[in-house]
């Protein structure tokens, strides 16, 4: 017996002994994931200058419209720990620096230190005006990452006692990263993976060749076998056309060229082309074209497939048009402007939920927007993008459940809705005032005369998400100020724009009186932010959504929107429907990417003009993607109700389609949904889901336990980790 006891307790100790061991395995594993680290945004904004200032026009620089910020040149990082033992730390810097350890500097710049065991600060300061400054330190338990303290004003003095004070007022904040992951990746290197790809067709006539890479694509020309002396001049078209107008083409490249023996040469800058006319004199030669297509190595984790085949084609070129715009950030268009503007922007992120989920690419693309302090215009010089910001940052949330982010970006939001609040007239509502470029659409008499109803409900979004953030960042005070201003605005809206002979909102106030004209914008949007109650959502879908004589939209931005709030009305089988004509309509003329803009009563050449130029048009922009979230969000029915997917709902919606079956990426995993007429599969890795349909029949689920919510609309469970199958009978 006495025997048996020692022998249990050493088993005890010998597994107490394992657990710790490997507790302690895993956090020096967890601590060799060293990476670069720097001011939170700084990088960002950094490298939004970069790329943005790429954009040319015909050979000619062609800057952004609006003011660039710039990184903090001088930065201060900081980090105490403990250490049980002695150890060596890498040490690698963007910029000059000098190091400090417990306060005392060290001479020279070291790239290596030796830190002895016990409670240490460990301290660099970075200068960099080239590029944000930034640090990289790895040991085998300390190492940079967003644990790491950083500032930009470091108030450090010597009192009169002889010893270094810190200050309370310094701002710190946690250190900004992505995924630069040793030493040798320096983050000012980074630039997007390349493949070449070869033409799908060569057309050559004397001293001219004519390639087409078969689709829309982006990267740099590469000359094959080029040898001579003269000048060699690249025409690049989205279409055949563009291509061949010499004199009209958006973009255009010139090299001179002495080169005696045959060699390859791969133009310097990135351009988006189907096709690509290369001249080139008398002396001069080429054998081939190819070229390096540029990409960003974002994970296709969506899917949609359905019983229709063109809508299995529209799925697919919206995928291949939302890739092509996600590069550093998420841009407008590949060809014109390759800018972040926010309102194209805010619709990339809801796409890249259903389509890739990667987080990085979303906050790169809100630092980058909202630059620094101080305020002095709208973001993009819009201001419906400036509620697109904020808005961008609600979702996020939702989706991600990234209270750190929120954490980092909340007094750059504070400011930001300071700046609009300031700017309110004197009832209390948004107007244009100099400098303010009211956007809302590309349309015909459209009027931004006034006070447009269409930005009062952005901004009272806007402060609905300052409520949400300022709760998370536990600021009772600004989550009262911004509910109350919220609530008030929302009741304004109604009390001043809502018109009951009309049966929706008008489009604006002028001189204080309800204007006479009714826009789709203000009534569509006010759907699916649940802002209507059930019987004004029936009278605007009959008075505006589906009254022909209300002003039509023509481009994808907002078509975006107008079909969300047709399907949030349970419209799926008329927007699939508009879906074909509309996207169906861009493929039947050849796209093989989806447009800025469609007309359908233009004809040929007609539908590449825009801007009063004749190939002005992007036939590749990012907001013509749409499909990829209202099929992911609106017919699979996949979305979060709890922050992060702790809880969702999926209410599937055929609308005519006779099946579909896709994946829904998540922060944890995926949910998978496969639809018919007459059963419906699920499955998650992730939180605890609610599946809602509708069924003639009474379904049966061995699975799981259905309840019957009454007219039809029945409800189940849904488990991470478990696959369900339903049988049912779906409605007609």
């Amino acid at each position: 017996m006495h025997k048996r006891s020692t022998h249990i307790k050493l088993n005890k100790h010998y597994l107490l002994v394992m657990l710790l061991s490997l507790m302690l395995f895993a956090d020096v594993a967890k601590a060799q994931k060293a990476t670069w680290i720097w001011y939170p945004g700084d990088y960002e904004v950094w490298l939004s200058n970069r790329m943005q200032n790429r954009r040319t026009e015909r050979g000619a620089f062609f800057p952004p419209f609006w003011k660039l910020d710039s990184h903090y040149v001088l930065v201060d990082f900081h980090k105490d720990f403990t250490l049980a033992n002695p150890e060596t730390v890498e040490l690698a810097v963007e910029g000059q620096y000098n190091v400090k350890l417990d306060g005392k500097a060290l001479a020279g710049y070291p790239k290596n230190i030796h830190v002895p065991a016990g409670r240490h600060r460990l301290s660099l300061k970075v200068y960099n005006q080239a590029a944000a400054p930034a640090i990289f330190v790895k040991g085998q338990q300390l190492v940079s990452d967003t644990s790491w303290l950083v500032t930009y004003e470091d108030k450090e003095w010597i009192d009169e006692s002889g010893k270094t004070s810190d200050v309370s007022a310094t701002k710190y904040v946690n250190a900004g990263n992505w995924n630069f992951d040793s030493a040798d990746k320096i983050p000012s290197a980074f630039r997007l993976p390349t493949e070449e790809h070869k033409p799908a067709k060569t057309e050559r006539k004397e001293h001219a060749i004519l390639v087409d890479f078969g689709k829309e694509t982006f990267g740099y020309a590469k000359l094959i076998g080029l040898k001579g002396k003269g000048n060699v001049k690249f025409c690049y078209g989205e279409s055949k056309e563009e291509a061949l107008a010499t004199a009209t083409c958006e973009l255009l490249d010139s090299i001179n060229i002495d080169q005696p023996q045959k060699a390859d040469y791969t133009m310097e800058g990135s351009r988006a082309f189907r096709y690509i006319n290369i001249l080139f004199d008398d002396n001069v030669s080429v054998d081939n074209i190819s070229m390096l297509y540029e990409y960003s190595p974002v994970e296709q984790r969506g899917s949609f497939r359905c019983s229709d085949e063109q809508v299995n084609k529209i799925w697919d070129v919206s995928a291949y048009t939302l890739h092509l715009n996600t590069r550093e950030f998420f841009i407008d268009g590949i060809k014109r402007d390759r800018w972040i503007w926010s309102g194209d922007a805010y619709q990339s992120y809801l796409m890249n939920y259903y389509l890739y989920f990667d987080s990085p690419t979303v906050t790169r693309t809100l630092y980058a927007l909202r630059g620094k302090d101080a305020v002095t215009s709208h973001i993009n010089t819009i201001m419906d993008y400036t509620f697109y910001w904020f808005m961008g940052i609600y979702d996020y949330y939702q989706y991600t459940g990234d209270k750190s982010f929120i954490k980092q970006m909340y007094p750059r939001m504070q400011s930001l809705m300071s700046y609009c609040l300031q700017r309110r007239d004197k009832n209390g509502l948004m107007e244009g005032l100099p400098g303010d470029w009211v956007f809302i659409d590309w349309a015909d008499k459209l009027s931004k005369k006034g006070e447009v109803s269409f930005e009062q409900l952005l901004l009272c979004r806007s402060l609905e998400t300052m409520a949400l953030c300022a709760n998370i960042m536990d600021d009772k005070t600004g989550n009262e100020q911004y509910k109350k201003l919220a609530t008030e605005l929302k009741s304004n809206i109604f009390d001043l724009y809502w018109n009951k002979d009309k049966h929706a909102f008008v489009h604006s106030l002028v001189d204080g009186k309800q204007s006479d004209n009714v826009t789709r914008y203000t009534n569509m949007f006010s759907i699916f932010f649940n802002y209507l109650n059930a019987s004004q959502q029936l009278e605007v879908k009959k008075y505006v959504l589906l009254n022909d004589k209300i002003q039509k939209i023509t481009t994808p931005y907002m078509r975006f929107y107008e079909l969300e709030a047709l399907c949030a009305m349970g419209e799926q089988s008329y927007v699939l429907k508009e879906m074909k004509d509309y996207w169906g309509g861009m493929l039947n003329l050849g796209a093989t990417s989806f447009w800025e803009e469609y007309d359908p009563s233009k004809i040929g050449a007609d539908h590449y003009a825009m801007y009063g130029r004749p190939f002005g048009k992007s036939l590749c922009h990012a907001w013509g993607a749409s499909p990829i979230y209202l099929l992911g969000k609106y017919y699979l029915g996949v979305k979060p109700t709890a922050p992060g997917y702790q809880q969702y709902i999926i209410e599937p919606k055929l609308g005519d389609l006779q099946w579909m079956e896709g994946s829904v990426p998540t922060t944890n995993g995926d949910i998978k949904v496969s639809c018919s007429t007459k059963q419906i599969k699920v499955s998650s890795d992730t939180g605890t889901g609610l599946l809602r349909f509708t069924s003639t029949s009474k379904p049966v689920c061995k699975e799981g336990e259905i309840t019957a919510k009454g007219n039809g609309t029945y409800e189940l469970t849904i488990q991470k980790q478990k696959q369900y199958t339903i049988n049912y009978s779906a409605k007609k």
